[in-house]
């Protein structure tokens, strides 16, 4: 049976600060071994040389170490950074620890768990391809399990981490004889991230298994609650299940949307409605109190250009990538709803959400 799961946001002051997780264990808040993920935003540049989010990584476990966790066990939690604050987002990190019985509320009522997995190892040749979709999908079923989570429906959020290729890694596949997708490593990250995407799309029965030839091509395909990022930091595919379950207990609790483009509010509003907060026709950031803990998003240059019939320079800017264009407009956007720059956005979102949209989770205290 999953335990109850306390979860918080919290700022990072610097790029190696991890000073409000500390406090939040000095506080009592949770208790450090009970710590079982953490998602972030980082300040580097989100590319593949994007050293933050090592050092907020260790900064994190650092922390976990020195309040008494051993550090074999530290090294199991699952710490997702995505790299890159473009514009008003601002870094923080949300962290999710089970809650131990005595302090727990009962409750029939579906509430938040988390579920974690780690895919077989993803060789460079596999990204990109079915290989990795089967990996994937099937650390998503392992990951379901481990939250409680009988029922595609109730899972409204999976945040995953898998590798891109480097010039080490593409050199690794060629002296085995084996081919690989992409030369081009800054492409990978796209590459990875989406077929990670399919992989959980089909392991949630949103859509049939796909071939090679659809991956990054047949935009149709997409998971709605996929949120991928991928870097240089592991070797396989580390997958974090978040959904709700009944007689689990706790406070929290977890709905999911799009957005159908870059401007879409409403499918932001959409997510914090289905996970449970009773709000007016026409919402405003001050109808939401404290209850909002964090919302999580993707999102993607549409790639015909355009935003509502109106063209974009973002996909043909030789100065700015679109990657941090798009970040930056969508956290604003993001923010502007929540009142909050704190906000997870996370870019390069093939086959997550709709083209040029993005799914959107938002995790709320029902108090």
């Amino acid at each position: 049976m999953p335990e109850a799961i306390e979860v918080r946001k919290v700022p990072i002051h610097s790029v190696a600060d991890a000073s409000e997780l500390a406090k939040l264990i000095d506080d009592g808040v949770m208790q450090a071994d009970r710590v079982i993920a953490i998602i972030g935003k980082t300040e580097g540049n989100g590319g593949v040389n994007d050293y933050t989010r090592i050092i907020a990584d260790r900064a994190f476990r650092e922390v976990l170490i020195d309040k008494g966790v051993p550090p074999e066990q530290v090294k199991q939690v699952p710490i997702v950074w995505s790299g890159g604050t473009d514009g008003v987002i601002s870094p923080h990190a949300t962290i999710f620890a089970t809650v131990p019985p005595e302090d727990v509320t009962p409750t029939a009522e579906p509430r938040l768990t988390v579920g974690f997995a780690m895919s077989e190892p993803l060789l460079p040749e596999d990204i990109g391809r079915t290989a990795m979709i089967d990996k994937v999908a099937e650390a998503v079923r392992v990951a379901m399990q481990r939250a409680g989570i009988t029922d595609p429906e109730d899972v409204h959020y999976v945040q995953t981490k898998t590798p891109l290729l480097t010039i080490h890694t593409i050199r690794d596949a060629k002296a085995r004889g084996e081919s690989v997708w992409t030369e081009h490593t800054h492409e990978s990250m796209d590459l990875s991230n989406g077929c990670t995407a399919l992989g959980v799309a089909v392991a949630l029965g949103e859509i049939d298994k796909p071939g090679d030839e659809d991956v990054m091509h047949n935009r149709s395909l997409y998971s709605s609650v996929a949120s991928c990022s991928s870097g240089v930091e592991l070797d396989r595919a580390q997958v974090v299940v978040i959904g709700n379950a009944p007689d689990v207990g706790g406070r929290y609790r977890i709905g999911h949307s799009v957005m159908k483009d870059a401007l879409d509010q409403d499918g932001i509003w959409d997510a914090i409605k289905d996970a449970g907060l009773d709000l007016p026709e026409r919402p405003h950031p001050s109808d939401l109190g404290d209850r909002l803990v964090n919302v999580f998003l993707k999102c993607e240059a549409s790639q015909d250009g355009q935003v509502r019939g109106r063209r974009n320079a973002m996909l043909d800017d030789s100065d700015v990538h679109w990657h941090r264009q798009i970040k930056s407009c969508v956290g604003g956007v993001t923010a502007a709803v929540t009142g909050d720059p704190a906000v997870f956005v996370s870019v390069s979102a093939a086959h997550q959400g709709p083209d040029g949209g993005g799914p959107v989770a938002a995790i709320v205290d029902l108090g």
